[in-house]
């Protein structure tokens, strides 16, 4: 699985990309296929509140997935993204199951 982290107008911390990263290789064990992640970090106007947005897509054969959230932390942001790619995937998985 190959994972691309992209930060816009910032620069993301080791921390900050050592988090997406652990985050990501749980994603995988919700779906095995996934080839690639594509993460953008975004600081939408700095000085106001839920000001961190992500966006994460997800490339698997037969499908592309994607969640975007807006939140205070980019941490959160990422967990949030996260639980939604998995809902989406686990529903991918069930179709895929049924043909």
């Amino acid at each position: 699985m190959e994972i691309k982290i992209q930060s816009i107008h910032f620069d993301a911390t080791e921390k900050l990309q050592a988090f997406i990263q652990k985050k990501m290789v749980k994603l995988e064990k919700t779906y095995d296929g996934i080839q690639k992640v594509e993460v953008q970090l975004k600081v939408v106007k700095p000085a106001t509140i839920l000001n961190k947005e992500t966006d994460i897509t997800v490339t698997a054969p037969g499908c592309q997935m994607h969640a975007e959230k807006t939140c205070d932390t980019f941490e959160e942001s990422v967990d949030q993204a996260i639980d939604s790619l998995k809902i989406q995937l686990t529903k991918f998985k069930e179709k895929m199951r049924g043909r």
